[in-house]
């Protein structure tokens, strides 16, 4: 018997596999630094993104990490931003040290979550559901690359995209101009990918003024898809290492964030160290909440003894059946259709 990437494979069947769970408990929402996060896995960001698409509902899916905590100081409209989102991914290993140091038991290296983690389920889920796209931001020429690089292998989602370079001041002719664009294309999704703060800010400016979409700020996410930056090894981030690659990337540009702007959050690491101990002392009885807007799975799915795809089975097709199994499609692409890449 040897053991594959799906399993047990030999002489043992193949045991149905245990669908991800959509239920949430209530000590998986954190308050770490000061801050509201929230401590979920790459398929429950998509699950719950997936969800809100179908409904057309609006959200915005957030991230933290150790370079917004110290942005925070002194900036109440990026504490706005952040009080207004909807769910907040930990895009930090140190964090979720953090958090497991001062009694989050359940905090897992899986906890860590960004683009990086999640982006080809997402544009397989995209192309299967035909969802429409739009990216906000790079240099003029690079988003539109990057769609044109997705859609060679994603032709089914459809993707209109604006670079950055705009005044985003409220209620000037740029901002305004980039506003109608998003709003006549109507994506399902929305990123707005400008760099933190710049990102937050719009969103939180603007976010009132758009279409029912989700909205997530991704950072440098198309420059990773149209080949201009190199993401870190995702082993690295695993281990917590990202950040290194990226500071010996970009030393000159990067090293007041990973070597300065921790210190500035000393004293928060004090206070939650001093808030750590009753809660170390004696964890909360342990209680299952719904995911907010999760759709509800029969009891014997959440047993493990439902539907599911075998653990031979893990090609993205199948992770897009779990995760956005009803979300509504549009129509598959016609046969010989050209890759959509709408350039704004």
């Amino acid at each position: 018997m040897r053991i594959g990437e799906g399993g047990l494979r030999g002489d043992a069947a193949p045991q149905p596999r245990r669908p991800f769970r959509l239920k949430r408990r209530p000590e998986e929402r954190v308050r770490l630094l000061g801050q509201t996060m929230d401590m979920v896995k790459a398929e429950e960001v998509l699950h719950f993104v997936a969800n809100h698409v179908a409904q057309g509902k609006r959200a915005i899916v957030a991230n933290h990490n150790l370079h917004s905590l110290a942005l925070l100081r002194g900036s109440p409209e990026l504490q706005a931003f952040f009080d207004k989102a909807d769910l907040v991914e930990i895009d930090s290993r140190p964090l979720l040290f953090w958090a497991k140091l001062t009694g989050r038991k359940r905090a897992q290296a899986f906890h860590r979550c960004t683009y990086l983690d999640w982006r080809d389920d997402f544009w397989e889920i995209a192309h299967v559901h035909r969802w429409r796209v739009f990216y906000l931001g790079g240099a003029p020429g690079v988003a539109a690359a990057a769609a044109a690089n997705i859609g060679k292998t994603r032709p089914g989602a459809r993707i209109a995209v604006r670079d950055g370079f705009f005044d985003m001041t409220p209620g000037s002719a740029g901002a305004q101009s980039v506003l109608d664009e998003i709003n006549a294309f109507r994506p399902d999704v929305l990123m707005v990918g400008m760099g933190m703060p710049r990102q937050e800010l719009w969103i939180h400016r603007h976010y009132d003024l758009l279409t029912p979409c989700v909205v997530l700020p991704v950072g440098a996410a198309f420059d990773y898809e149209a080949g201009v930056q190199r993401a870190a090894p995702r082993w690295m981030g695993r281990l917590g290492l990202e950040w290194l690659f990226r500071l010996a990337a970009d030393p000159k540009r990067l090293f007041h964030r990973y070597c300065v702007e921790p210190w500035l959050l000393v004293d928060l690491l004090a206070r939650d160290l001093v808030e750590s101990r009753p809660a170390r002392a004696s964890e909360p009885e342990r209680r299952r909440v719904q995911l907010p807007d999760s759709p509800r799975r029969r009891a014997s799915d959440l047993r493990g003894q439902g539907e599911g795809p075998s653990p031979a089975d893990s090609s993205p097709a199948s992770r897009v059946a779990m995760i956005a199994p009803n979300a509504p499609r549009s129509g598959a692409p016609e046969s010989g259709e050209r890759p959509l890449a709408e350039q704004s």
